[in-house]
C-alpha cells in the first residue's frame, strides 16, 4: 500500500461539547484542583500512550512516559490558555517527552532490521541486552476505540500499528519520526508541527518527505490485510493448522504454512532465520526437537496481526514462555515473531490452557 494512501487529513477534531468541558475542568484544574485535572486529562491517556509507543516502540516506557506527560502538564498547566486543543495541548507535551527520552538511548527494532541472518544449525545466542521493539494487546486498541470510535481511522488505524510499520518508523531519526507521526498518523497541520518541533513548516515539509521514503524502503512488498475481529475462513484455517502443527511438533506441517521467504526472530536473542529452510532446520533441531518441551498456543492478537500466547508442557505443569505474533501474505504466513519474555504475557490477559 502506498504511503499516501494511509495518510490521514482529519486532524483531531473533538465536539464542541467535549472542548467547553475541557475548558471548564481546565478552569478548576489551573486554580489547583487536582481531581479536575485527573477528570480532564483521563479521556486522553490511552491515546497518550499508543502515541508514545509508536515513537518509542515499548509499551512500558510509553506508560512511563504518560506519566511524564502528565506530570509536566500539570506543572505548566497555568501555561495552557486554550488557543488548542486540550489533546492538541497534551499530544506537544508528550512528543517532547518522548524526544527527551529518546536522547538517551537508543532505537528499538527487531533482529532482521539490526544484523544477519543466523545459522540455522548452529545453538542459539543467548539473550542480548539489546533493547528490542515490543508487541502492543489489541485488547487496548480496542478498548480505546471502543472509548473514541472516531479515532478507528486515524490514530488508532491498523496500518499504522503493525510491526512492520513499528520497525521501519524506529529507522527514522527521533525528530523525523515525530514528523511522520504528527503528521500522517496523527494529523496534524505542517504549521502546528513546526511550531511544536522549533522549525519552519519548509523544514517540516522536508522533514516528513525524508520520513516517508525512508518507511517505503523498509515496510514489506505487500502489507498485512488482518481487519478488527473479522478474520476471513482461510486465514482461521491457517491458524488452526498452525497451532496444530505445534502442538505435534509437526515441522513440515508448519513448514507448509510458510511463504518461500519467511522470516523467524525470537527477541530478547538476536539470532533469525531468514527462509522456509533456513526454519525448518532450526525448528527441527531445536524447538520442535523430540527432547523440547511440547509448545501450547492461545489464540490472541498484537499490533492488529494475528498472535498467540506460547505456554510449554511438560513433567513440571504448563508454564509461560512467550508471545508470537504472525504477519500473512497471500494465505502464507511470512514473518513469525516470538518475543521470548513470559512477562509479556501478563499485558495480553491470556489464560493458560487446561
Amino acid at each position: 500500500m502506498p504511503l499516501a494512501a494511509w495518510r490521514r487529513h482529519t486532524g483531531m477534531h473533538e465536539s464542541i461539547e467535549a472542548a467547553d468541558t475541557d475548558r471548564q475542568l481546565w478552569r478548576r484544574a489551573a486554580a489547583g484542583g487536582r481531581n479536575a485535572f485527573a477528570d480532564a486529562t483521563m479521556r486522553y491517556r490511552r491515546e497518550l500512550e499508543l502515541h508514545c509507543y509508536r515513537m518509542l516502540g515499548s509499551l512500558d516506557e510509553a506508560e512511563d512516559l504518560v506519566q511524564e506527560t502528565l506530570l509536566r502538564a500539570w506543572r505548566r498547566r497555568e501555561t495552557y490558555a486554550g488557543r488548542s486543543t486540550l489533546r492538541a495541548w497534551l499530544y506537544g507535551i508528550a512528543t517532547n517527552a518522548c524526544l527527551d527520552a529518546l536522547e538517551r538511548r537508543s532505537q528499538r527494532l527487531l533482529p532482521y532490521a539490526a544484523g544477519p541472518s543466523a545459522d540455522p544449525f548452529a545453538t542459539p545466542p543467548p539473550a542480548s541486552d539489546t533493547p528490542w521493539l515490543e508487541p502492543y494487546p489489541d485488547r487496548l486498541l480496542d478498548e480505546l476505540i471502543d472509548e473514541q470510535p472516531e479515532l478507528a481511522d486515524t490514530v488508532a488505524a491498523n496500518e499504522t500499528i503493525e510491526l512492520a510499520f513499528l520497525v521501519a518508523i524506529q529507522q527514522l531519526p527521533p525528530r523525523q519520526r515525530a514528523v511522520l507521526i504528527l503528521r500522517d498518523v496523527v494529523g496534524w497541520s505542517a504549521r502546528d508541527t513546526a511550531e511544536l518541533l522549533g522549525g519552519t513548516v519548509i523544514a517540516t515539509k522536508s522533514a516528513l518527505q525524508r520520513a516517508r521514503q525512508t518507511v517505503k524502503e523498509y515496510l514489506p512488498r505487500q502489507r498485512l490485510d488482518w481487519t478488527r475481529g473479522e478474520a476471513n475462513v482461510a486465514q482461521q484455517e491457517l491458524l488452526a493448522r498452525y497451532m496444530d502443527a505445534w502442538h505435534r511438533a509437526d515441522v513440515d506441517g508448519l513448514v507448509a504454512l510458510l511463504a518461500e521467504d519467511a522470516r523467524l526472530a525470537m527477541p530478547p536473542t538476536p539470532a533469525w532465520y531468514d527462509g522456509r529452510e533456513a526454519i525448518r532446520a532450526f525448528l527441527a533441531t531445536t524447538p520442535m526437537a523430540p527432547s523440547a518441551a511440547r509448545h501450547l498456543h492461545v489464540l490472541t492478537a498484537a499490533n492488529r496481526q494475528p498472535a498467540f500466547a506460547v505456554f510449554a508442557s511438560d513433567e513440571t505443569g504448563v508454564y509461560p514462555i512467550a508471545l508470537e505474533v504472525l504477519r500473512i501474505e497471500n494465505g502464507l504466513v511470512a514473518t513469525i515473531d516470538v518475543f521470548r519474555e513470559a512477562r509479556l504475557l501478563e499485558r495480553f490477559a491470556v489464560a493458560a490452557p487446561a
